[in-house]
């Protein structure tokens, strides 16, 4: 038995990733949106983008980590250089995706996983992080605020789909 950990990711564990997304995205939004967000891409196409995000980052600093417990991955995180237009170049980071996988919740992989996703970034030279949150998804905004995230004011609307609903989205930021 392998001790719970966090790693980058291998290429061959981008078919867990992509499978652990979609499970997410079947948990955490309503019925329709899981439903018009898993029909807008299949599996295989996940699986090769996140295959091509692990083995040819658009960044050096672009990173995917997981969250792995009995040799099996739970959870991912994609994180690097912040792409929003207040960030400072070399200083503001981003984590972009962060997943644990429904059944795997609960079990401090969120923790581990946000304390490497912290570690890594710092490593990389951020002294700042940001993190868009669903703005009605108060479970992730009350782990991350009780990690020392704050609201720094900024919001944006996403339409999850070219003809599907649009999410409101908050952003936290912390100092690294």
């Amino acid at each position: 038995m392998i001790a719970d950990s966090v790693r980058l990711a291998l290429p061959a564990e981008a078919p867990a990733i992509a499978a652990i997304q979609r499970r997410a995205w079947s948990a955490n939004f309503d019925q329709a949106t899981a439903a018009d967000l898993l029909s807008s891409v299949d599996l295989a196409t996940m699986t090769e983008s996140w295959t091509a995000a692990i083995t040819r980052p658009p960044l050096a600093q672009f990173r995917i980590l997981v969250a792995v417990s009995d040799d099996r991955v739970v959870g991912f995180a994609a994180l690097g250089p912040s792409d929003d237009p207040d960030a400072e170049a070399g200083v503001d980071a981003l984590v972009a995706e962060f997943t644990i996988d429904p059944p795997a919740q609960r079990r401090g992989h969120g923790s581990r996983l946000l304390n490497a996703c912290i570690d890594t970034l710092r490593a990389d030279g951020f002294t700042r992080a940001t993190w868009w949150v669903r703005s009605t998804d108060d479970i992730v905004r009350r782990f991350l605020t009780e990690a020392g995230w704050d609201a720094d004011g900024a919001h944006t609307e996403v339409a999850m789909t070219d003809d599907g609903p649009h999410l409101k989205l908050l952003r936290l930021h912390t100092a690294i």
